[in-house]
């Protein structure tokens, strides 16, 4: 294979405290480096995500994301839970609400989704092979 994995993903916020409030406080990644680029007026904020890197980043302005109906590009961010349901309970508990689980019908997995707060669609995805240390 030619790629070794995902190195990161790249997030662009409208709000860089709230977005990470969320990333950080909320969801419980950990913070790498932050970084302010004074030409840019510009934060980028490098968080710890299992097997990679959420790079969040604030620039003035940027255009709103077309998520609804659902256009060309990322569609969504997932992540790989033990429990999806315990997932859930947990971000209902932080304040985040949660859609109904579900489950894929070509897996057999169950899984579900909540947003970030400029509405990115995140997922938490059934994955019984993920030791508690790595699920949420």
């Amino acid at each position: 294979m030619l790629f070794d994995g995902i190195h990161h993903i790249a997030i662009i916020c409208s709000n860089y405290e709230r977005s990470k409030e969320f990333y950080v406080n909320k969801l419980g990644f950990e913070v790498i480096a932050e970084t302010y680029r004074p030409e840019r007026n510009s934060y980028k904020l490098d968080l710890a995500a299992a097997g990679g890197r959420i790079e969040l980043f604030s620039f003035p302005d940027p255009p709103a994301r077309p998520s609804y109906p659902e256009a060309c590009g990322l569609r969504h961010l997932a992540f790989a839970v033990r429990d999806v349901s315990e997932a859930a309970r947990e971000l209902e508990k932080r304040g985040i609400p949660v859609e109904p689980i579900r489950t894929d019908p070509v897996t057999g997995k169950r899984f579900t989704f909540f947003q970030d707060p400029d509405g990115l669609p995140l997922e938490i995805y059934e994955d019984g092979n993920r030791s508690g240390a790595d699920a949420m």
